[in-house]
């Protein structure tokens, strides 16, 4: 990716924006008809054996993701979901917890270490925190 290319990702700005539900590969096509977005297959599992769909603006960048509730994505509501860039995800699930709000999934890699953690605010809307750091 050149320079120009790079995103810059602050803290608390919204990183990325996903969408899971039952089938994917039917529900892109909603979007490219409705929104204009262009669906780029993502092979996903073990196996490769389903796809979800990065979601490209007519300028070709991305815009949004249409999963599969498969795998690492089982459980996650069919609702639209935005990925919020925190300082220190471990801490923002606390913060959640003491203030209120439930953990809805947790995400880990290999290591251990948190990808993102879903959480539900007292009033009951879902977001997502993740880390990307900042350029």
């Amino acid at each position: 990716m050149s320079e120009q290319e790079k995103k810059e990702y602050h803290i608390g700005a919204i990183v990325s924006a996903d969408l899971t539900v039952s089938n994917a590969n039917q529900l892109k096509d909603f979007y490219a008809q409705v929104i204009g977005w262009t669906p780029e297959e993502l092979k996903m599992g073990d196996n490769h054996d389903y796809a979800d769909y990065v979601m490209k603006d007519s300028g070709g960048n991305w815009a949004g993701g249409v999963c599969e509730a498969k795998g690492a994505n089982t459980g996650i509501p069919a609702q639209w979901i935005v990925y919020i860039n925190v300082r220190d995800i471990k801490d923002s699930v606390e913060k959640c917890r003491e203030l209120g709000g439930k953990i809805v999934k947790e995400a880990f890699d290999s290591h251990g270490n948190y990808i993102y953690a879903m959480l539900q605010d007292p009033f009951g809307a879902i977001l997502a925190v993740t880390h990307v750091d900042e350029e």
